[in-house]
């Protein structure tokens, strides 16, 4: 069982996503040793170290639980500069669930700080709530980007975030257009209200796609797709990085240059608007739910969520 420290909750796993990080976190990325997995929906079933009353606030609630956890959460005195201007994402002494040196969702139990958890409302189902995660990674581009500035936006990409990303901005941009290599994957965002477009996913892409857009997400997970995104961006336009990948990607910095690209890295988002969305009904990730696996078959349903057309899996405690 994880241990707790004062003002942490043990949280019992009901619902936990495998998503392509941790699928090279198990290639290498971060060197992280210990169990994986970071996007979860639980039930808090114990509160170290608080009131009485704020226990009992927390005891039995559903919850989902922001990944990074602060110096502050860690007992650090005093706290890093990035902890002091309120960046706790980017502590430079943080944890991260299953990424960085702390234990991750893919267990029946995790431990988090009860500042890094959201309640999650009865109206949304753990199915929709297992989503939270990745969703606020997608929702931090409406915090970077004044996205309703545009009447249009491109996501390069048709995976399982670069589908949960063309949702988040159909909320803000009338017109949203995925470009991908899968037409069942393409499909699947059109049932969103997406526009698509199919590409081959190599060089010939630089010669064969002629359409340019002022704010243009990349999220193919794949390091050639940063030489499509610079293409596809127009001049003095807004390029979003979302892509992690192990290893090296080489790439030519001209195209920033000549265009005057403004380039936005992008992670970690706002949980509590994520909810909202849910609670809306303006967002619905549930389609991409592809199969649903028992905890036990973990291994299992790791290589399954490799196969080609697979979507979002998820792991059942």
């Amino acid at each position: 069982m994880p241990k707790l420290r004062r003002g942490w909750a043990l949280v019992r796993v009901r619902l936990a996503g495998i998503c392509n990080t941790d699928v090279e976190i198990l290639r290498g990325y971060h060197a992280f040793r210990g169990t994986p997995g970071h996007e979860f929906v639980g039930e808090v079933v114990e509160v170290r170290g608080v009131s009485g009353p704020l226990k009992k606030k927390w005891l039995g609630r559903r919850v989902s639980g922001e990944i990074n956890v602060s110096c502050s959460a860690c007992g650090f005195r005093p706290v890093c500069d990035f902890c002091r201007r309120g960046l706790k994402t980017h502590c430079a002494r943080r944890t991260v669930v299953g990424i960085v040196a702390h234990d991750g969702a893919f267990a029946e139990y995790l431990a988090l700080p009860i500042e890094n958890l959201h309640v999650i409302p009865d109206s949304v189902g753990d199915e929709q709530a297992v989503f939270v995660e990745p969703l606020a990674a997608a929702c931090e581009i409406l915090e970077q980007v004044d996205a309703e500035q545009f009447r249009e936006a491109a996501v390069l990409g048709d995976g399982k975030l670069a589908q949960l990303i063309a949702l988040v901005l159909r909320t803000a941009v009338p017109r949203v257009v995925m470009y991908g290599k899968h037409e069942e994957k393409l499909a699947l965002a059109r049932r969103g209200g997406i526009k698509t477009k199919i590409v081959r996913g190599d060089a010939s892409d630089l010669r064969r796609v002629k359409e340019s857009y002022g704010l243009l997400v990349e999220a193919t997970g794949s390091p050639s797709g940063f030489a499509l995104a610079q293409h596809m961006t127009e001049a003095r336009g807004t390029l979003v990085l979302k892509s992690t990948f192990h290893g090296a990607a080489p790439i030519e910095t001209w195209p920033i240059v000549v265009k005057e690209l403004t380039v936005v890295g992008s992670r970690c988002g706002p949980f509590a608007k994520v909810i909202a969305l849910l609670r809306s009904g303006k967002v619905d990730p549930t389609p991409l739910i592809t199969r649903m696996f028992a905890l036990k078959d973990a291994a299992k349903a790791i290589r399954f969520a490799q196969e080609p057309g697979v979507m979002k899996v998820l792991l059942k405690s």
